[in-house]
């Protein structure tokens, strides 16, 4: 089945891992790795990287990226996102926040975000707006 535009953005507004894909070098197949991220339906997804990392490296020379949800339960069902990007800048603590409390139990944020500044350093928040769609519902003979 096909999602409509309503169900592909409630769908990706919830909080399942990514997976970010991005063009790293003309002579390898694109770089793919997990990510948290955050969706407004209507508006920008955005993800935060440290500015030193692969991904991080790879987005700010492409200047573009893909990024797939997924979940397998109660149905196989995915979304796939790819646009340029909006915004490359430097996070602040409200977006760490924002994205540390999307993921985690209210009860092991704190824990996480001074762990994060601690160990993980400055991140940088890329953000696109979904410019190509692609999505599916693979129904329930497809679930595990």
């Amino acid at each position: 089945m096909v999602l409509t535009v309503e169900m592909r953005e409630q769908f990706l507004a919830e909080p399942h891992i990514g997976a970010l894909s991005v063009v790293e070098r003309p002579d390898r197949a694109p770089l793919v790795v997990p990510i948290w991220y955050q969706y407004t339906p209507g508006g920008e997804l955005w993800v935060r990287a440290p500015p030193d990392t692969r991904k991080a490296r790879a987005v700010r020379e492409t200047g573009r990226f893909t990024l797939m949800a997924q979940r397998t339960s109660p149905t196989v069902r995915y979304v796939s996102v790819e646009g340029p990007v909006r915004r490359y800048e430097p996070s602040t603590d409200a977006e760490s926040r924002e994205m540390v409390a999307r993921y985690l139990p209210p009860d092991k944020v704190e824990a996480f975000l001074e762990f994060e500044r601690t160990h993980l350093g400055e991140h940088h928040v890329i953000s696109l707006r979904p410019q190509h769609w692609f999505s599916a519902d693979l129904g329930p003979a497809c679930s595990p």
